[in-house]
Parts: structure tokens; C-alpha cells; sequence
């Protein structure tokens, strides 16, 4: 669950990304030292399908996996899907150093046995040694992570549905971690930074600050795109679908920018405001050096501009893939429009060919 990508791999891998509204399929291979994309899909899911990130109709959602990984034509590949960030619990523990193996994974055992609240029956739990304690070399610190089985169960359902076997069941916040690990290395700043990550997906919006590249905190709030596409609704009495693909794709009424855009642009800063207090609140010393903006809502025009102006940190569009190479049949212009809301994907993918 929480290995690091690593370097010399050819093979490739999808990764699938279950959110509320859609699904996003991605396929990333390593050739060399450079990530490729090989394929990509994204379908939107119909309503009821995943409500408050809980699979609800496993049937149809496992088929429309199914069909993106058919018409992406790299079936058989390592397979990566995740677990939602709250689902998950995670906890740093120390350990001492030198243990075997087996010592150490009987070691993990007890001290979960002591931070989850569940039965140790009732979870899948993975770990990884994340380095010594700085200053101690009799002791080294571990990441436990743990998810209950019912959470996890209806994604392996629909991968067996989809004709897929997952490699690995991830947790969304360190596949964030891996794709932001791979932007971070396009910054001209290379000292250690903080950074934020904003998703505002279609009802959550979620803060993940990482520190040097680990990750220190996390904040979810009941707030995302769905907002702007109600509103068009109701505005311009159109039905839903509708509503998406003006909000998308434009055609909309020329004072939609002043009434309606603009009020939205500053109610997504203030819920960042809003997420930045309490991150600042749980830590005096909690700084931020630049901000990255993903999900759906991210390329809207003039919300970077606005986030700087109003955050007062460098506000930059999410896109992971512009390091990388794209294969002839990806559709390059419209990978890079949906790249903002590809991030968790391409952490995902990384995992599978790390």
C-alpha cells in the first residue's frame, strides 16, 4: 500500500481512480528513467452509483471500468485503485533497529494492535520503514497504514468484475504524495518546501500539505464543482448534464462570468482559507511556500490568480504529465485539459510501476 515508486521499470501499469462522479483510467509505463503515457479514459458515473465515497452499485460500476480498460487496450497490466484519505488510518510508530523480517512484522502486529480501533480481523494493514529516527541509530520509524475489509471489499469486487487484479489497493493521499513528488522536481526552488495540494472534486474539497516531500496533514470540507454546475441549473433552467457540459465547453450567457463565475471563484478561496486555518492552527511553526490546485474545478479561468493574490503563495495548476512522454495514441490536448483532475491516477499508476 505504501511502497515509493521506484526507478528502472518497463513495464506498465493502470491506474484507476474511483472518485464520486467519474472514473478516471490512467496507464503510465517507465522506460528508463522517464514516465510515458500509454492510455487514458475518463467516464462519468451515474448518480447514485458512489455516494459519500461508499460503492453503492458495484455491478455497474465495475462494467464501466471494464470498458475503459478494454477500449485502452492494455489489459493485463499491474492494476492500482485506492481507498479513500479518511477511510484510512495511519500512524508513525518507532521501532528498534536491526530486527529481522518476521521480528519486525510481529513487532507492526502488537503496536497496531494498540493504535486501531477495530479488530485486527476486520482491517488489511501494510507498513513501510520510512528511515532511522534523526539523531538515533538504535531505532528506525515505520508508517502503518490500515483500512477496514468492508471499505476495501466493493473495490475488489469491481476489479474481479472488470476482469482486473489489483496489484495494490492504495490510500489517496499517498498517491497525491507520489504525483507531487514527480511536479515538485519541476520547481526552480530545490530547498526543502512545504506545499499544499487542493483537489476540489465534485463535493469535497481536500487540503494535503507535505513538508519535504512527506506528508504532514490533511483537511476534507463539503464543498467542490457541483456548486457551479447547480447553480447553471437553476440559473439558466437547463438539466443537469446539461448544466456540465456548458460549464465545461462554454456557451453560456455573457453575464454567467460577473454572476455567476466570479461569486463561485471566491467561495472556492474562501473554503481554502477556511482549510489553510485550521492547517496553520494545528502547528505554529506550519508554513507554506507554494500551492498546487487540482481536480475539476483547477483550470477555471482566473482562480490560480486569484488563490495567489488572496493566499499569498505561489499558486500553480496541477500537471503531472508535463515531464513526461505520451504515447501517439493518447490525444495529447485532451490529456493536458484534464490533467488538473488526473493527479491521484497518476500516483496510482506510479505505484504500479514502482
Amino acid at each position: 500500500m505504501l511502497t515509493k515508486f521506484g526507478s528502472k521499470k518497463t513495464a506498465q501499469a493502470l491506474g484507476i481512480d474511483i472518485s464520486s462522479t467519474t472514473i478516471k483510467v490512467l496507464g503510465l509505463s517507465l522506460i528508463g528513467d522517464r514516465y510515458r503515457v500509454e492510455s487514458y479514459a475518463v467516464v462519468p458515473l451515474p448518480s447514485g452509483a458512489i455516494v459519500e465515497k461508499n460503492i453503492q452499485q458495484v455491478e455497474i460500476v465495475g462494467a464501466l471500468v471494464r470498458e475503459l480498460v478494454e477500449q485502452s487496450g492494455v489489459e493485463g497490466c499491474k492494476t492500482v485503485t485506492a481507498v479513500s484519505t479518511p477511510a484510512a488510518i495511519t500512524k508513525q510508530i518507532t521501532m528498534p533497529a536491526g530486527l529481522s523480517e518476521s521480528d519486525l512484522e510481529l513487532q507492526v502486529m502488537l503496536e497496531a494492535d494498540r493504535h486501531i480501533p477495530y479488530s485486527l480481523d476486520e482491517v488489511a494493514l501494510d507498513f513501510e520503514v520510512t528511515g532511522p529516527v534523526p539523531g538515533r541509530d538504535d531505532q528506525i520509524e515505520v508508517l502503518l497504514a490500515a483500512c477496514r475489509q468492508e471499505t476495501i471489499q466493493p473495490l475488489v469486487e469491481v476489479m474481479e468484475i472488470a476482469n482486473l487484479q489489483p496489484h495494490a489497493v492504495d490510500v489517496e493521499y499517498f498517491a497525491i504524495e507520489r504525483a507531487v513528488s514527480l511536479i515538485s522536481e519541476q520547481f526552480p526552488q530545490k530547498s526543502p518546501q512545504t506545499i499544499a495540494v487542493v483537489d476540489v472534486g465534485a463535493g469535497v474539497t481536500t487540503l494535503s500539505v507535505f513538508s519535504e516531500r512527506q506528508p504532514i496533514y490533511a483537511r476534507e470540507q463539503q464543498f467542490g464543482g457541483k456548486q457551479l454546475t447547480d447553480e447553471i441549473m437553476v440559473r439558466y433552467g437547463v438539466p443537469y448534464e446539461e448544466a456540465g457540459r456548458l460549464k465545461k465547453h462554454g456557451g453560456l450567457p455573457e453575464h454567467y462570468e460577473e454572476e455567476v463565475l466570479a461569486p463561485f471563484r471566491n467561495a472556492v478561496v474562501q473554503q481554502v482559507e477556511r482549510a489553510l486555518q485550521f492547517y496553520f492552527a494545528s502547528n505554529e511553526q506550519a508554513e507554506l511556500d507554494r500551492l498546487i490546485l487540482c481536480g475539476g474545478v483547477a483550470s477555471l479561468d482566473g482562480l490560480p490568480e486569484l488563490m495567489q493574490e488572496r493566499l499569498l503563495a505561489e499558486t500553480v495548476v496541477a500537471n503531472p504529465f508535463s515531464a513526461m512522454s505520451v504515447a501517439a495514441s493518447v490525444n495529447k490536448e485532451n490529456l493536458i485539459a484534464d490533467a488538473p483532475a488526473l493527479l491521484v491516477a497518476s500516483g496510482l499508476a506510479m505505484r504500479g510501476v514502482g
